[in-house]
Formats: C-alpha cells, sequence, structure tokens
C-alpha cells in the first residue's frame, strides 16, 4: 500500500513539474513576443511599448550616453532599448572628439546608427608621398586603398595607400588613348586629353574613363586596367562608335551599358561584341542585378534586363532621373523630377514615399547599402535617410565636396577641411592647408590622405 501511495505521489510530482515546466515556457514565449514587439515594463511597472537602437562607431568601443545617462557598461556595436520619442545619443572616448545626434525612436522599431565616426583630437603628420609631377587628376578606388595620379605625360603613377611605405607603381597609357603626343622631348610621350569622369569597378582593378580632346571636339570612354595595363579597352576605338555616356555594370567592368544616340545597349568586353537596342530613347536609367529602370518619353518603365515586356511606373516631366536602391531585403525604385522625390517598392510597385525639396538637383548618389539619397546641386543639399524615411536639407560649407568614405562628406573651403554625417550633422573642422583639387579620402579607418602644397599628406586619425 505504501508503495502504491508513493508511486501515486511521485506520479503526481512529474505531472506538476511538466505542468509547471509547460507554463513556464508559454510565459516566457510570451514575455519575449512582447519584448520583440517592442513591450517594456517602464518606470512603476507600467507597460510601455518601447523601440531600440543599435549603433556602431569608429572607433569602436565609444561610450553611449543617452539623454544625459552613461552607465560604464554601455558602449557602441551593442543595442539598446528605449522609449518612443525623441533621445539624445552622445558618443565619447578618450583621446577623440565627440559625436551627437537627436533621434526619434518608434515604437516597435529598429533604429541603426552604423557610421559615427570619431577623430583623434592629437592627430600625427607626415608627407606620404610627392610626386615628380604635380598631377592634373586624382580618383580613388572604391575601397579606399588605391589612388591613380594622371597628368599630361602617359606615364600615370598608382599610390597604394594601405601601406605604412608608399611605394608609387609606373602605368604607361600611350598605346591606350587617342588623345596621345610623341612631342620631341617628351620622354614617356604628352597626354592631351582631359579626363572628364573616372569610375572604378568594384573589384578594384578597373577604372572607366571619360576622356575629352583639348579642343573639347571629341570624347572616347576607355576602361583602364590597372594591374595590367596592356589588358585595357578604348570602347570608342573597339567599336567606332560615339557614345554619350557609358557605365560599369559588374565587380570586374567586363559587362558595360552604353547609350548612343538615346538607345540603350549592353557591352560585353571580354567578347567585343555590343548588344542590340535595349531601349530606345532613354534620357536616364540604372539597373541593380537584372533589374532595369529607365526613363522615357515622360515615363518611367520598369522591365528585367533581356526581357521586352516592361511596365510604366509613373508619368513624370523632363529633366527627370531613376535608380534603383536596395535597403536590407526591399528593392526600391527611386524617381527625382526636378524637385519631386518618390520612392516605389519595386516588389508591388506601391508607391512608399513621396516628398519635395527646394532645388533641382544636378548631383545624385544612393549611399552604401540603399541608407539614403544624396541630392545636391552647388552647396544645397537633401538627403532621404531611408531608415526614418524623411528628408533633411543642408549646406556645405563650399562646392569643393566629395565623399571620405561610405557615409561621410568633406567640403574644403579657404584650405580647411570641414567633415559632416551624410546628414550634414556633426559638422567638425579637421585639417589647413588641404588642396580643394584633389580628393580627400580615409584609408583602413586609420590614416587621413589630403593633398597639400602639390604633396600627399598622411594623418593618423585613430590609434
Amino acid at each position: 500500500m505504501d508503495l502504491e501511495k508513493r508511486a501515486r505521489r511521485q506520479s503526481l510530482k512529474v505531472i506538476t513539474s511538466e505542468i509547471i515546466m509547460v507554463i513556464t515556457v508559454i510565459i516566457t514565449v510570451i514575455i519575449l513576443a512582447f519584448l520583440v514587439s517592442g513591450y517594456w515594463l517602464g518606470s512603476g511597472f507600467k507597460v510601455e511599448r518601447q523601440g531600440m537602437l543599435q549603433i556602431h562607431s569608429v572607433p569602436t568601443g565609444a561610450n553611449v550616453a543617452v539623454d544625459g545617462d552613461a552607465p560604464w557598461y554601455q558602449r557602441t556595436n551593442t543595442s539598446k532599448v528605449l522609449s518612443s520619442g525623441e533621445h539624445e545619443v552622445e558618443l565619447t572616448k578618450e583621446g577623440y572628439d565627440s559625436w551627437h545626434k537627436t533621434i526619434s525612436i518608434t515604437e516597435g522599431l529598429l533604429y541603426r546608427v552604423q557610421y559615427p565616426r570619431l577623430f583623434l583630437l592629437e592627430r600625427e603628420k607626415s608627407t606620404a608621398f610627392i610626386p615628380t609631377k604635380a598631377p592634373s587628376f586624382v580618383t580613388i578606388s572604391p575601397d579606399y586603398n588605391s589612388m591613380l595620379l594622371i597628368d599630361n605625360i602617359t606615364a600615370w603613377t598608382l599610390l597604394n595607400l594601405n601601406r605604412d611605405e608608399i611605394e608609387p607603381t609606373t602605368i604607361d597609357v600611350a598605346a591606350i588613348f587617342t588623345f596621345v603626343s610623341k612631342a620631341d622631348g617628351a620622354t614617356a610621350g604628352l597626354f592631351t586629353g582631359t579626363i572628364l569622369s573616372a569610375n572604378w569597378s568594384n573589384d578594384n582593378e578597373h577604372v572607366l574613363l571619360q576622356v575629352g580632346s583639348a579642343d573639347d571636339a571629341s570624347e572616347e570612354w576607355v576602361v583602364l586596367n590597372v594591374k595590367n595595363p596592356k589588358n585595357s579597352i578604348n570602347i570608342t576605338r573597339e567599336f567606332a562608335a560615339d557614345f554619350d555616356e557609358v557605365r560599369i555594370s559588374d565587380s570586374s567592368a567586363n559587362t558595360l551599358f552604353a547609350l548612343q544616340n538615346g538607345n540603350l545597349r549592353k557591352i560585353n568586353v571580354s567578347d567585343r561584341q555590343i548588344s542590340a537596342i535595349l531601349a530606345e530613347d532613354v534620357k536616364s536609367y540604372d539597373f541593380y542585378e537584372s533589374d532595369l529602370i529607365y526613363f522615357s518619353e515622360n515615363k518611367i518603365f520598369a522591365g528585367r534586363l533581356n526581357d521586352p515586356k516592361t511596365v510604366i511606373l509613373t508619368e513624370v516631366e523632363d529633366d527627370s532621373h531613376v535608380f534603383i536602391s536596395k535597403f536590407y531585403d526591399e528593392k526600391y525604385n527611386v524617381v527625382i523630377s526636378k524637385d519631386k522625390v518618390e520612392l516605389i517598392k519595386q516588389e508591388n510597385l506601391e508607391p512608399v514615399f513621396e516628398g519635395a525639396i527646394s532645388f533641382a538637383p544636378e548631383t545624385i548618389k544612393i549611399g552604401h547599402g540603399g541608407s539614403f539619397v544624396f541630392m545636391q546641386s552647388g552647396v544645397n543639399v537633401a538627403v532621404l535617410d531611408m531608415e526614418i524615411m524623411t528628408i533633411r536639407e543642408w549646406q556645405l560649407d563650399s562646392a569643393n565636396y566629395g565623399w571620405l568614405d561610405s557615409s561621410m562628406l568633406y567640403a574644403v573651403k579657404d584650405g580647411n577641411l570641414i567633415v559632416y554625417d551624410f546628414d550634414g550633422l556633426n559638422r567638425r573642422e579637421l585639417s589647413s592647408n588641404v588642396s580643394a583639387r584633389f580628393p580627400v579620402t580615409i584609408v583602413n579607418n586609420k590614416w587621413l590622405y589630403y593633398f597639400s602644397d602639390d604633396a600627399l599628406v598622411r594623418e593618423v586619425i585613430a590609434k
């Protein structure tokens, strides 16, 4: 009898434990679901719906203060739950300047801030390289590690900036361009062309150059292979055709898009072949993977490459620009018509944003990872921040501007180097006696490079 009672009691304990475990799991799942949805236990044990801030910095390990509160354990490259509404965020690190921004947290959503950069207050400066001849044009690779110096001779210079000691590599371009003269006394020949534009491939080994003649009577397009110049190709000469525009469409510049008299074509560089007409009367276009968008006859068309079927996204006025942007897992068609900015989700062609700016942009750039749309005319800038779907307008200190990295701009005014986040915030003056003729860049999150008195200068910006 005692054995039966003990067995029943043991069974009851097991059943009770299992019930408690099931209830605990259910409660835990419910709590986690509420937390994921943004609910949190606030002051006074009141349940509130909150959001989350995810913040990174360069260098890492900066102290994070939210609304003046800076716990000793709070560092960047982390996440923090915050109540919905506006918050003041400040990043500090010993020996560096500070970064701050007012952010607006939306309940149940994640706000990502991945671009803050802090600079050493005391920076060592040294001359990194002195060219034998001052360049007439300078361009920097997408990874910011290579710099191509172009001057009026056919011996150009390639620098690897990601080294303690910079050793130049000479690139002979005499056989690549038409605009070359073998004038008497020219040791390497003369390059008589003018660089109109330079765009690198994502493999950082090819540069698509648009070159005009000295008298502006003609121009040519060349894909320069900086690693193996003999494999370069003069597109204009190869196809005996004048192109209005040429763009790189893959990572290694093996495939190009070209506009010829308004007709869009595709060029296969390795096979030396040019396609039939993909679209006619094209005034502006963009592509992403196999997706194509273009502006023609006051309409915006969307489709896929090598597929004649297209859909009309919208009707617009002249002077419109179109882009495809992928932000996280969503693709968007970006339409900019004069002062109107529109986002159309590519999956269902549903408009998701419409806004206006106070000027018609001359330059438009899609930010790294599709995180923003940058629009500029002179010193006027408007930025559509995709994280919060709002437009902010601001002004550069000078029209002599460029990009330090994928999210930070600079301007040079009266020799002073001024930097900003892409939205114009966190304006800081870094250096003086900086040339506005040539680009400024950051390499390896450690060095700042710029030209000063025709010499390349390097400053250490992070330990």
